[in-house]
């Protein structure tokens, strides 16, 4: 037996020495820039290119921004160092940012808010929030949180925004412009996805544009073309190639598609609901959007004059404007959202550059009949709340999977446009919303 054993263990290895030398070679998927340079890159835009995700910017969302994503893959090709200004692992939570840990026993989610720990002490806040911790080194993400083509060509938003602040020398608050900042960039390759701000602060402000803030409201054509065209001449002015985002359809992500007329109407034993519009107070129909933040305000129980009235039932205490997207709103930000994108691919047109048209994708992927469109490896992928895996605790921003999916979009049109091979990311092996 023992000499039968020694025997065969030889043949076994003999014959598995003749199979691999049998075996065809295997030659590894070809990785190509094609006629791109992505020595420098660069990325400019708002809270979605900043990573930007649960209602805050912290270091894991940072992390998983689809800059940062792209940025690895453009290494295989040569690509350069990419660096953001990243939150510590001291101040890890940045901004502070939304947790889901839990659900009632009705099964609605209990989202926590994580404090943060970045922000700056003995410093008063800005306009628009506290003061966060500074990074004014160098960096490729120049992705600003809030930061819309109107806002980008004023210097005074320097002084408003806290994530513009932190980037820039104390000498430069206020006095120096985003634009500015773009013009310095210097890159060889660029994403620019810029804009969505310019409708989405009015949009989730419920149609309400405040006298106080300047961009708050929706930008105007004529502004908009002029600083989105500047805008892109700077970047392309050292011969770099790029490309350019359009604005996706603000009104189908789960900040506004979540809480339903019909659904709240359902649960309230089809009772009519009355919000308040620029015309007055009238019954809501499907067409008009509550705003996610509105949920739990709705059948509030209200003393209005001596009588207990629940906010939303009753003319008399209707939906606030400010909580509400109305039909009519709903109608001036898809108008504006096409004239914007018109202009955006007018631009990248003028200057050949590629286009990743976010709006037809993300009305590619709403569901049919209820049913997913995009499906990765078996895993479903669509616009709703917590479980389509796209979207974040805010209902605006994605997740980590949602920006690797972005980022493979990106790297589609870049193979495309510029003769690339650029290999996509597993989608799948990054988080959606984390269940406790």
């Amino acid at each position: 037996m023992k000499k039968y054993f020694k025997t065969s263990g030889l043949a076994v290895l003999a014959a598995a020495a003749f199979l691999t030398a049998c075996d065809p070679e295997i030659d590894a998927p070809e990785i190509s820039k094609g006629d791109a340079d992505f020595t420098r890159y660069v990325a400019i835009g708002n809270s979605l290119t900043a990573g930007f995700g649960d209602g805050g910017l912290y270091r894991e969302s940072q992390l998983n921004s689809f800059p940062n994503i792209l940025a690895g893959q453009f290494k295989l090709a040569g690509g350069g160092e990419f660096t953001q200004p990243l939150f510590s692992e001291d101040q890890k939570n940045g901004s502070g940012y939304l947790k889901l840990t839990g659900f009632t026993a009705g099964g609605s989610p209990i989202i926590t808010r994580i404090p943060a720990d970045a922000e700056r002490p003995n410093t008063p806040a800005l306009p628009g929030g506290k003061a966060l911790t500074k990074y004014t080194d160098p960096v490729n993400n120049l992705g600003v949180p809030g930061m819309s083509v109107k806002g980008s060509a004023t210097p005074l938003f320097g002084a408003i925004n806290p994530y513009f602040e932190r980037l820039l020398e104390p000498n430069e608050v206020g006095t120096k412009s985003y634009q500015q900042v773009i013009g310095e960039s210097n890159p060889t390759f660029f994403t620019c996805w810029l804009g969505n701000i310019d409708v989405l602060t009015y949009a989730t402000s419920g149609g309400v544009a405040s006298p106080a803030n300047p961009f708050s409201g929706i930008t105007d054509q004529p502004t908009f073309n002029a600083v989105y065209n500047s805008m892109i001449t700077n970047l392309v002015k050292n011969g770099a190639k790029g490309v350019v985002a359009t604005i996706p359809n603000v009104t189908l992500i789960p900040f506004f598609t979540t809480v339903t007329v019909p659904l709240v109407r359902a649960a309230a034993n089809n009772a009519p609901l009355y919000i308040t519009t620029d015309t007055g107070v009238r019954e809501a129909d499907s067409n008009d959007l509550i705003l996610l933040t509105t949920q739990a305000a709705i059948g509030r129980p209200d003393n209005v004059g001596g009588n207990t009235i629940p906010h939303g039932f009753h003319p008399a205490n209707a939906l606030t404007d400010a909580e509400v997207l109305d039909k009519a709103e709903v109608g001036e930000i898809k108008d504006a959202t096409i004239a914007f994108n018109n202009i955006i691919i007018s631009a990248a047109n003028a200057n050949n550059l590629a286009i990743f048209d976010v709006n037809a994708f993300f009305q590619s992927i709403q569901p049919v009949d209820g049913k997913a469109v995009l499906v990765v490896n078996t895993v479903n992928y669509t616009p709703a709340f917590i479980s389509g895996n796209l979207f974040s605790l805010d209902g605006v921003h994605l997740t980590p999977r949602g920006y690797a999916l972005v980022a493979n979009e990106f790297i589609k049109v870049i193979n495309t446009k510029y003769n690339a091979k650029i290999p996509t990311v597993n989608v799948n092996a990054y988080n959606a919303v984390l269940f406790p």
